[in-house]
């Protein structure tokens, strides 16, 4: 994710900065980008939740997975409220910085929310997360690590 984020700091859901650089190494990145005032948003993002903690939280051998929340909020107390809300154990750019901008246009996303998983390079592997979560659940990450970069080919989840 040097590539993509490389420098910059994102955030736990409790605020705790961190560095960019160190927490996506060596995985699949889904760039969130949604809001909490968006009603699709707000339906998706516990089953995004879910779908995390599964890979992630809950598994005996935690996935090569991360998620960005890129907010499209009006402000970082709407973005933060959405973010203690419903969000799970992911990171999140912080609302100002201006990169989410560039990132909204770099995989021009026009409607929220949106699930894009990204390559260690920013390379799209899909920009379709969110329907192949909904449609597949768990066993779209799979295809998602066999698409990546070659670091991830011997993982069996």
């Amino acid at each position: 994710m040097v590539d993509l984020l490389g420098g910059r700091r994102l955030l736990t859901r409790e605020g705790a900065a961190v560095e960019a650089e160190a927490a996506l190494q060596n995985k699949v990145v889904a760039l969130y980008f949604a809001a909490g005032r968006c009603a699709p948003s707000r339906d998706f993002t516990p089953l995004l939740c879910d779908f995390y903690t599964a890979l992630v939280g809950a598994a005996p051998r935690p996935a090569p997975f991360e998620v960005v929340f890129v907010s499209a909020d009006r402000s970082a107390e709407e973005m933060l409220d959405f973010m203690r809300e419903l969000h799970g154990a992911w990171l999140a750019l912080p609302f100002h910085d201006p990169y989410r901008h560039e990132l909204k246009k770099r995989y021009n996303i026009t409607a929220t929310p949106k699930l894009v998983i990204v390559k260690q390079s920013g390379e799209v592997i899909t920009s379709r997360g969110r329907k192949q979560i909904r449609e597949r659940g768990l066993a779209c990450f799979q295809s998602w690590v066999e698409a990546a970069d070659d670091v991830f080919q011997n993982f069996s989840g």
